[in-house]
């Protein structure tokens, strides 16, 4: 039976220890540029990962991480303030409507108030209980 020649294509990176990635680094280098795998260096007994074999286009500098991590910084505050400035609209415009809308009500309850003597209808009673939150102000 045939062995492929490249592994499988794995989404999990690979990982060796220090010792075999010496013995192999040309090919650990050529299979990272043809296949876009990833092989983690851990050193020999400890499994936690000490360096990366990995393709030339996912590599990244601190220099290169950081430009992105300001870039990225710059746009959120910037995204920020422009939603920060469209809740306080928000909110003017929201507590003018409900001003207008206290108005209004204030009136309608003055005419009913001409029209109908107070405490005479129990309906009267629960709609003026219902708004009392909006009269009150």
């Amino acid at each position: 039976m045939a062995v492929p020649a490249l592994p499988p294509r794995s989404d999990q990176p690979r990982a060796l220890p220090l010792r075999e990635v010496r013995s192999r680094l040309t090919q650990l280098v050529a299979l990272a540029e043809a296949t876009d795998t990833v092989t983690v260096v851990t050193r020999d007994g400890d499994p936690r990962p000490v360096a990366a074999i990995v393709p030339a286009a996912a590599a990244r500098t601190l220099a290169q991480t950081r430009a992105d991590a300001d870039r990225l910084a710059t746009v959120t505050a910037g995204w920020a303030r422009r939603l920060d400035e469209l809740h306080r609209q928000s909110s003017r415009r929201h507590a003018a409507e409900l001003r207008a809308v206290r108005a209004a009500l204030a009136e309608a309850w003055a005419e009913l108030d001409r029209r109908a003597v107070p405490g005479g209808n129990p309906s009267l009673a629960r709609l003026r209980a219902a708004h009392a939150d909006l009269l009150a102000d």
